[in-house]
């Protein structure tokens, strides 16, 4: 079939592109409030996720939460759900719509219809300062989806049980009781925190690079409602060269929680108000 490139093509391919979610209404996060709130903070427990595997952890509204590299360069997959509505949970498509391909401080994790409400702030974000580098790459990104043995199994033609889906799996299956058929429904695609990613520009290709976190670096969150997080250290380490192996360098994740010193006056986002003709 023969493919003409049409007289105007160059015209067409100049046209300037229009941003789809212009997010200047989106509600403000008052982080300046957060900041405050957050000096009084006092930890009030912590999970530490071992590498190639992954935990599950509490987080009530009004706490903060921090994510921390603390042996070595790791990468993690984040999911969360709401704790009254396992059913609620992050929705990583419309973050990105709303945010951008990658999330920092004041950027939000957003729930899934009908609720579409923040459930997570980024308060804070050790690794700010990387921005966009000269590949297009950038860290903590909402545009990959997670490593899983389904799609190791089409590409390889092997099983690999340590993927971050396998592990976020078994992890919400210990924490809520739940049988591989319940559970498997509720793991979704995540917030991978590190993780430096990004798209060829010439083919388009969803990318990874060596990730530029170091033992002492974090990412830091409000919970806006009250949630159970899920976490895998991914057995790509620092995802610099492959991942769903064992052969990367892996390091263990700490997540810590704080309470605030004492009841806090800011309001939970309440579920979307849309309602069907």
């Amino acid at each position: 079939m023969t493919r003409n490139i049409p007289e105007d093509a160059a015209d067409r391919r100049a046209v300037r592109p229009v941003i789809c979610y212009p997010n200047e209404t989106l509600p403000d996060p008052d982080l300046p409030g957060l900041q405050t709130l957050r000096l009084t903070a006092r930890k009030s427990g912590e999970c530490l996720v071992p590498p190639r595997e992954a935990r599950c952890f509490h987080v009530p509204a009004g706490h903060f939460f921090r994510i921390t590299s603390v042996e070595g360069p790791q990468v993690g997959d984040l999911n969360l759900w709401s704790a009254a509505d396992p059913r609620e949970r992050f929705y990583s498509g419309k973050t990105r719509a709303l945010h951008g391909t990658h999330l920092t401080r004041g950027d939000r994790m957003w729930s899934g219809f009908p609720h579409l409400r923040p459930m997570a702030t980024v308060t804070e974000d050790t690794l700010e300062w990387y921005g966009i580098d000269e590949f297009g790459g950038s860290v903590h990104d909402v545009i990959g989806t997670r490593c899983d043995p389904y799609t190791h199994r089409l590409l390889s033609g092997q099983d690999y049980h340590h993927c971050c889906h396998s592990n976020l799996v078994n992890a919400l299956m210990a924490d809520l009781n739940l049988s591989r058929d319940e559970a498997e429904p509720l793991v979704h695609d995540v917030l991978n925190v590190f993780m430096c990613t990004g798209f060829t520009r010439d083919t388009g290709q969803y990318f990874m690079k060596t990730s530029p976190v170091r033992p002492g670096d974090y990412l830091e969150f409000y919970a806006e409602i009250d949630l159970i997080g899920g976490l895998s250290a991914c057995p790509g380490g620092d995802c610099g060269s492959e991942h769903s192996s064992d052969a990367a360098a892996c390091y263990p994740l700490l997540v810590e929680i704080f309470a605030p010193l004492g009841p806090t006056v800011r309001e939970q986002p309440r579920s979307s108000s849309y309602s069907w003709p």
